[in-house]
């Protein structure tokens, strides 16, 4: 609102000053008019011409002002000049006769500004033979008392301006300061967060915005529940005939005849593949539909992620053995320093398990046979930093496709590896939940073809640890 105040205040001053122009013309035309009538008094007839002639005190009325000059001239019915001023302007050409009426204009005389009062007068007793009589006054009191009164009015209006700014911004600032904690708390909300927004501290003229936001959550909430549970349930409902038809495909396979031929046999193979596949898939969609349900609502508790993921590890192993792979697991002892508090990370056991397996998973899908796959914990007992990294020796992730393998269903073209793009989703999700960051890499930049680069995944959690403790090196040089 500054803006229209600052445009304003000129514009109030230039009314001002116009208006104070009126105001001090008002009791000097007064002045002015009485002089005029007082002079009309001396004007007298002598042999049917008309004469003028002043006392002394009315030369000293005339020259009782020392501020500003007065000037006077009287006109006989010929226009000659009977006494005054010879180089008065006359009254305008248009300006009605009206005797004995006095009437007010602005001129010039002698280059100054001046107010003019003049009056005609009939002392001839043949008709339309008037005496003009006119007497002019410089406009230094008028403007003097004019800048008075603007400086009446400015210098309140330097006071009461800055001031109405300090008020109006308060009350402003005020006012909306219910609108400000509303953006706070709406910005501090989590993705996932799609409940009611407060609206009992909210002002009034929002609260219908709010309950209409309120009620766009509320079916937002709804819909997004009820493709979670359906995801889910279809993920339930499948998986139970998938693993029966894999189990019968294996089955048919055992049983089945030598002589039945080489093609029933690989086509009973690629069957049991196919569901395997399938089954994979569908653990996968439900893991990410778990993932994204999960949000807060389940309680956080301390976990230790060197624990958690070597018992993934170790259920990986059969997987690592099958595809020839060597994979390993590297952390530190807890705790470590000896005499440290163990790190915690406060999170969700399943949850984490799950990040690690699918990053492992990955990790042995693309890695090639008499590859290595590494997991490992890295902890700092004094930040309580711990940071989880999957290292491999496949092909890794081209820069420019970094971002994109992150979105559910998608997948690096060229790898012939199966798989449902969907392991680095739900993996991000879970990061996400657990306020952690996810960083994508190679795990050997220096590689020339035809060896790849590899892929080192780091997930960097900040965990838990006892009373803050000072490194052993600190103040050391």
């Amino acid at each position: 609102m500054l803006t229209p105040l600052l445009l304003l205040w000129p514009l109030s001053l230039g009314l001002t000053w116009y208006v104070a122009q009126g105001i001090a013309d008002r009791p000097y035309d007064r002045a002015l008019e009485f002089n005029l009538r007082a002079l009309t008094q001396f004007v007298t007839l002598e042999d049917g011409r008309a004469a003028f002639a002043l006392t002394p005190q009315a030369r000293d009325l005339l020259r009782a002002d020392g501020t500003d000059w007065v000037f006077y001239q009287v006109l006989d019915h010929d226009g000659r000049l009977v006494s005054g001023e010879a180089h008065f302007p006359p009254p305008p050409a248009d300006a009605p006769r009206r005797v004995g009426v006095v009437q007010l204009r602005d001129d010039r005389i002698r280059d100054e500004d001046v107010r003019v009062a003049y009056t005609w007068l009939a002392h001839s007793p043949q008709p339309q033979r008037w005496v003009l009589m006119q007497v002019a006054e410089t406009r230094g009191k008028r403007s003097k008392l004019a800048t008075e009164i603007i400086k009446g009015v400015m210098v309140p209006q330097f006071i009461i301006l800055p001031l109405a700014v300090l008020l109006v911004w308060l009350a402003l600032a005020h006012g909306i300061r219910p609108l400000s904690e509303l953006e706070q708390r709406i910005r501090a909300r989590r993705p996932d967060d799609l409940s009611p927004i407060d609206d009992e501290h909210v002002p009034q003229e929002v609260a219908p915005l709010v309950a209409s936001i309120n009620d766009l959550l509320r079916r937002l909430r709804g819909s997004l529940a009820q493709q979670k549970r359906f995801l889910a349930d279809a993920a339930h409902q499948l998986k139970t005939p998938l693993a029966g038809l894999r189990l019968q495909a294996e089955m048919a396979q055992k049983l089945l005849p030598a002589q039945a031929g080489e093609d029933v046999e690989r086509s009973l193979r690629q069957l049991a593949s196919s569901s395997a596949r399938a089954a994979h898939t569908v653990n996968q969609l439900l893991a990410l539909a778990r993932a994204e349900m999960t949000g807060q609502s389940l309680p956080r508790e301390p976990v230790d992620l060197a624990a958690v993921a070597r018992e993934v590890v170790e259920d990986l192993v059969p997987l690592a053995l099958d595809k020839g792979i060597d994979l390993g697991f590297e952390a530190q002892p807890d705790p470590w320093p000896t005499g440290l508090p163990p790190v915690r990370l406060r999170g969700h056991p399943t949850l984490l398990a799950e990040l690690v397996r699918n990053l492992a998973d990955n990790a042995l899908r693309y890695t090639p046979a008499h590859g290595v796959v590494t997991v490992r914990v890295l902890t700092d007992p004094f930040s309580g930093v711990q940071v989880l990294q999957v290292e491999d020796s496949g092909p890794g992730i081209a820069p420019d496709e970094r971002e994109r393998v992150l979105a559910p269903f998608y997948r690096s073209l060229g790898t012939q590896v199966e798989g449902s793009g969907l392991g680095l989703a739900i993996v991000l999700e879970i990061v996400q939940q657990h306020g952690a960051t996810l960083s994508l890499e190679d795990a050997q930049p220096q590689a020339a073809p035809p060896h790849g680069r590899g892929l080192r995944v780091s997930v960097r959690f900040q965990g838990e640890v006892g009373p803050k403790l000072t490194p052993p090196w600190a103040g050391t040089h």
